[in-house]
């Protein structure tokens, strides 16, 4: 049975250049600060960052892996607090908790995440409302 402060599997998530290609790809979102130190720092940027939907979605991935299917998700918001700087070489590993908030009366539980990047926290107000896992 999920009860209130339930935990979900803590998981780590390294996100590289590499994975920001593809991202920028998928998504069409070529901003320069996702790719190009020069142009990144230049705007105020430590260097070049993860787009934050890319962030948000890697994020997320802890509630679906716990629900056993990405479709589970009903409805999903967060607040960017700080960019994620993708070193070169390296990767950034993005570390996310979750637990469970709270079970609605119509079957719907509501999960708190906490994601952080070296100790510093990335997305605040991260909640998801998921159908819960079967079993």
């Amino acid at each position: 049975m999920i009860e209130v402060g339930t935990a979900l599997p803590a998981q780590q998530f390294p996100i590289t250049r590499a994975d920001l290609v593809r991202y920028a790809g998928a998504s069409g979102d070529f901003n320069p600060i996702h790719w190009n130190d020069r142009v990144a720092r230049e705007v105020g940027l430590p260097g070049v960052i993860a787009h934050g939907m890319y962030t948000m979605a890697t994020a997320v991935r802890v509630v679906t892996d716990w629900a056993g299917d990405p479709g589970a998700v009903v409805e999903y918001g967060v607040r960017f607090t700080r960019p994620v700087p993708v070193p070169d070489p390296g990767s950034a590993v993005v570390e996310v908790t979750g637990s469970v908030r709270t079970v609605r009366d119509d079957g719907l539980v509501e999960v708190d995440l906490t994601a952080t990047v070296g100790g510093q926290t990335v997305l605040a107000k991260a909640r998801a409302v998921v159908r819960p896992p079967a079993g």
